[in-house]
This record gives structure tokens, sequence and C-alpha cells, in this order.
């Protein structure tokens, strides 16, 4: 009886061991069988052409800054304008102290008011001169003639020589007084000269004076906008302190640094496309406006400037220095592979695509991917030439689904 009970049990067991290998089976059998993809589209990607760019950071700068300060020492009476002000040429910024100035320029203008008495006088004592010098003249002329006509009469012997004498030295007396008023007009002739000499002097000294009065009136050298100030009212300015920096708003330029190994890859004239942080993410077209030749020896980079005075920028007054700009230069062309942007699948920091592999079945693959080209995205890395890659329907693509 209990052989046959032991048996029973052993019997049991042995068909349930059964049922369950053969259940294990047809679920294995189940679940080895992949599904079919659904839904999806799938492309082959392959190398093509693109655009080889160099993209560069820059800063936006005005191409005239003007950093004002004084030519003299002096207290500054007062600031007409404000950082952020806009200025136009020739307006007056700042006024500085001229006391001592004007004092030197009044000194002068009275040394040419007494410079120009005595060149009067010394005009109207050579006027006498001459007059003086005629009259001598005509005094030795009659004293000559009439020391003749004794000479011919003494040699007659219808003179005395006692007459003759007399002549001879009204004569020697008239001669001398012509000499005299000739060397009278010759002094005051030199000395009329010194006078046009100091005179000339004395107009230089009233021009420097003009100019020391002028510099205490500082204006603005070009059209733009006050970016610093540092003059305060009651300061001492004094010559290379800076007061006000002042730059052109109407013309700007972003000024990039392009490593040393691309800069040959640059000329001048070149066309850029550009994007302003701060303006959106819009990009401007513009072109390479000047490369300075010497490289920067801490980044053995070179300095390109490339100009903003377009109208679309300057015309709402968006642009200022120190704006943050981006480049893209076009320096040739690259096979590269790109694929849509749908494409591809963001989780978490991992980035990746579907691609068909030798199975027939999708995997999922792990990319680097580089620029974008319109609606397409440059893939660096995890996928090749030739390869599968589903490029629609990725919501409805499933690890190891079978694309049939």
């Amino acid at each position: 009886m209990k052989r046959r009970l032991a048996f029973g049990v052993i019997f049991v067991v042995f068909l349930t061991v059964c049922g369950l290998v053969s259940c294990g089976k047809k679920e294995e059998a189940a679940v080895s069988k992949p599904a079919t993809a659904k839904g999806i589209k799938i492309e082959t990607v392959r190398l093509s052409p693109a655009e080889e760019e160099y993209e560069a950071v820059g800063t936006v700068r005005s191409k005239t800054t003007s950093v004002l300060s004084s030519k003299i020492v002096g207290n500054i009476l007062v600031v007409h304008v404000h950082e952020g002000e806009g200025v136009r040429t020739g307006q007056l910024l700042i006024e500085l102290d001229d006391r001592d100035t004007r004092a030197q320029l009044r000194k002068a203008e009275a040394g040419l008011r007494e410079m120009q008495d005595g060149l009067e006088e010394i005009e109207q004592n050579i006027r006498a001169a001459e007059a003086a010098k005629g009259a001598a003249e005509a005094g030795r002329s009659l004293a000559q003639a009439t020391y003749n006509r004794y000479k011919a009469l003494l040699e007659q012997k219808s003179a005395s020589p006692q007459e003759f004498d007399e002549v001879q030295a009204k004569l020697k007396v008239a001669e001398a007084e012509a000499d005299r008023a000739e060397r009278m007009l010759k002094a005051l002739a030199a000395k009329k000269n010194q006078i046009l000499a100091k005179t000339d002097q004395v107009k230089a000294d009233i021009a420097a004076a003009q100019v020391l009065v002028g510099y205490s009136r500082i204006v603005s050298p070009i059209n733009g906008v006050v970016v610093s100030r540092q003059a305060e009212v009651g300061a001492l300015a004094a010559p290379g302190v800076p007061l006000l920096t002042v730059e052109d708003n109407a013309r700007y330029r972003l000024e990039v640094p392009v490593e040393d190994a691309m800069v040959g890859k640059i000329r001048l004239g070149m066309p850029v496309k550009f994007s302003i942080d701060g303006l959106g993410s819009q990009e401007f077209s513009s072109r390479v406006t000047e490369i300075v030749p010497v490289s920067d020896p801490g980044t053995r980079s070179f300095t390109v400037k490339i100009d903003l005075s377009g109208e679309t920028l300057n015309s709402q007054g968006l642009l200022r220095s120190g704006l943050y700009g981006k480049t893209r230069f076009s320096i040739g062309q690259k096979q590269i592979i790109q694929v849509p942007s749908k494409a591809i699948l963001q989780r978490g920091q991992l980035v990746g695509v579907f691609v068909v592999d030798a199975s027939h079945l999708l995997k999922m693959r792990l990319i680097k991917t580089g620029k974008t080209y319109g609606d397409r995205i440059e893939v660096l890395s995890g996928i090749i030439d030739e390869e599968q890659v589903v490029v629609d329907g990725v919501e409805n693509a499933k690890e190891g689904d079978e694309v049939k």
C-alpha cells in the first residue's frame, strides 16, 4: 500500500515537471520572436559635401574711441554731460578755471598795445627825420653851388680869400647836417624794425595765450556717446589724466581673435556670418575689413576685425561696445554625415539614434553631434557611411524590433 502511494506521488511530480518544461519552451519561443517595427521611416545615411567653417568669438568695439584729458592744469568748474549722453562734434563738455591763462592773455594784449603806440611814435619821428634830411640835402646842394662859384671867383681874383673860407666852412657845415640827418633816419628805421620784431613776438604770445584759454574749454572731437566719466566738479585736471571717454556710436566692428593656424585661411573682404548676444539668435552678414598683422604673444592669435556699420544694426541703436559676438568663417568644403534633427533622441545627457543592424533589428546607438545645417545635424561619431537610420516615427521605434 505504501509502495503504491509513493509511486503515485512520484508520477504526479513527473507530470508536473513535464508540464512546466513544456510551458517554458512555449514562452521562450514566444519571447524569442521579435515584434515588427511599425510607423517608422528608414534612411540610408551617406557622406555629403558641406561648407567647412571656422567659428570664433569676439567683442564689439567702436571704430573710434576718444579719451579726453586736459592740456593744462586747472580746476574743473563745470561738467556738462553724463555717461550715456549723446554728444556732437564741437559740443562743450567741460569748463576749467582759466583765470591764470586769461591774465597771461591780457598781459600780452597790453604789450601789443604798447608796441603799437611805440611804432606810431617811430613813424612820426621817421617822417620828421625824412623832412630834416631833405632840408639838409637842399642846404648842402646850395652850399656846394656857392662854394663852386666862389672858387671860380677866387681863381679870377674877384673874391677875397676870407670870403672863400666862409663859403667853404658853410659847405662843411651843410655836409655835416646832411650826414647827421641820414644817420638819424637810419637809426629810426633800425628802431622801427626792432619794434616790429617785438610786435611779432607779442602777437605770438597772444596767440599762445589764446590757445591756452581755449584749452580751458574741452569739446567733443566726434559725434558719439559718453561711455565713461571720471571728471567731477572741483577736481584738478592735468595733462594725461582721463576726464571723459567718447565713442563713435555709428561705426562699430567685431574684433575676433583667430588662432595662428587658421589666420592664413582668412582674407580681407571675405564674407563672414555673425550673431551678437543680446540681439537674439538672428544672424547677420558682413566682411573682413582688417587683419592685424601682429600676433598676441600670450594667446598666439591674430585679431580679425569685421565691419558692423550696416544699416540694420545701427538704425536701431542696439550695438554697444563690449557686446559678445560669434562669427563663422567659410574656409572650404568637407565630407560629413548628416541626419534629420527629428531622428535624434535626447535622453538626459545621452544623444542617440535608432539604427538597423545586420539582423534587421533596431538598435539604439549613441552618437556625437556637430553643427546644424538647416533641419539636419552633423554626426561626428557613432554611425558610418551607408548605415540605415530611423528618420521618422522615432517615437514608435523600440529596441529589438524587426524591420521588414
